[in-house]
């Protein structure tokens, strides 16, 4: 299957093209670079070295034996978008293309207006390419288990019925997003709902939950196959911050009470969810939802995980709370379903605790590129604006 990925230079796009690449597929995708320059911004870098993209591709020709054709654009540009789907002619496209940070969205007006344009004008521009040029390919779009909120109530994939007043119908259930990141992810859902109904395109929306990992068995050991892994305050997700802390002793920090639940699943399950939204495409003008993680746990539960493996390896691990800096609940219901993927055949391929293992033993490697960036991993961006350096609360 001919599958372009948008963003592919990303922590899942370069990842998923290996992945797919091994299978058979054939594989394109463009990038801008731009979360290389926001890391940057932040005063941070990826804690794996991450080679220019000549370098990457050289290396993907090298292991696979074939090319990742690549281009280099904004998707912002709909003339891009355009010429990419008429050279390529896509049979699915995945979009991992947007700004994907709840901290960066809210920094200032600046960075607010920055997520939204971006990430909404792209997604428009990609169902708009698809209707003109590949209009019977498969849109999987990446959505986030964020987009819901945490309701008092179990959360479905996508939609639910509901009956009012002596009446049932059907109905997407509702988002209640926690930045305005996360709002872009529920404007995109609707937008892209919205192009299926009316032009008959097919797209999954994958809820995904938290990913973490450092690595997939298709990257072997060259190093010039590796994805990012950032920790910073921005783009680096809870498991993944608590084990580049863990691995240069400094303390896991958890936001509040830390008893926020979330779904969490390692980077291999998140490509073998994909990979399988990808091999089974929904019907003509069908929009479908899958909610994708592996479990549910909280910070603290995770947080102690990393502890205990990290104490098995040799390293000093202890845990401190630090105020939030988010405006959430930290003590809340959280049951959301997950059975589409496993209807699919999704099996999880790894201990959690493995996969902590694999992830601490790599960045202890790299525990020096973690250390120049330290100050990375004390927030200091405030749901209300502010920027100040959050202090421990025990």
């Amino acid at each position: 299957m001919r599958v372009f990925i948008a963003g592919v230079d990303g922590y899942l796009g370069w990842t998923l093209s290996q992945y797919l690449a091994a299978r058979g597929h054939e594989v394109s995708g463009c990038d801008i670079f731009m979360r290389r320059d926001w890391v940057a911004e932040l005063g941070s870098q990826s804690a794996t070295p991450i080679r220019r993209m000549t370098e990457r591709l050289e290396a993907f020709r090298e292991n696979f034996k074939t090319n990742l054709q690549f281009r280099r654009g904004d998707l912002r540009d709909y003339n891009f978008v355009l010429n990419c789907f008429r050279s390529f002619r896509p049979e699915a496209v995945v979009h991992f293309g947007e700004m994907p940070s709840a901290p960066y969205s809210m920094m200032d007006v600046q960075h607010a207006v920055f997520t939204q344009t971006n990430n909404l004008v792209g997604t428009l521009n990609i169902v708009y390419a698809m209707k003109e040029c590949c209009p019977k390919a498969h849109l999987v779009k990446l959505g986030t288990m964020g987009e819901y909120g945490t309701p008092n109530v179990d959360i479905p994939e996508g939609f639910f019925t509901i009956e009012y007043r002596g009446r049932k119908e059907t109905l997407p259930f509702p988002r209640q997003a926690g930045s305005w990141y996360h709002q872009t992810k529920v404007h995109d859902s609707h937008n892209v709902m919205f192009a299926c109904k009316v032009w008959g395109l097919r797209s999954t929306d994958i809820m995904q939950g938290v990913v973490f990992g450092t690595r997939i068995d298709e990257m072997g050991e060259d190093e010039r196959l590796l994805t990012r892994f950032d920790f910073d305050q921005c783009f680096g997700t809870a498991v993944n911050r608590f084990c580049a802390e863990a691995a240069v002793g400094h303390s896991l920090t958890l936001f509040g009470k830390g008893r926020q639940k979330r779904g969490f699943l390692p980077l291999r399950d998140s490509m073998q969810c994909i990979t399988l939204a990808v091999n089974n495409p929904p019907r003509e003008g069908e929009y479908r939802v899958f909610n994708q993680f592996e479990e549910v746990y909280s910070l603290t539960e995770l947080a102690e995980k990393v502890k205990r493996v990290g104490n098995t390896l040799g390293l000093k691990v202890e845990i401190r709370n630090l105020e939030n800096p988010r405006k959430e609940m930290e003590e809340h219901y959280y049951n959301p379903d997950h059975q589409h993927l496993l209807d699919l055949g999704y099996k999880p391929t790894h201990d959690i605790e493995r996969e902590m293992e694999i992830m601490l033993k790599d960045l202890v490697k790299y525990s020096s590129r973690i250390e120049a960036r330290i100050e990375a991993l004390i927030p200091d961006i405030h749901w209300d604006g502010s920027r100040k350096k959050v202090s421990f609360i025990q």
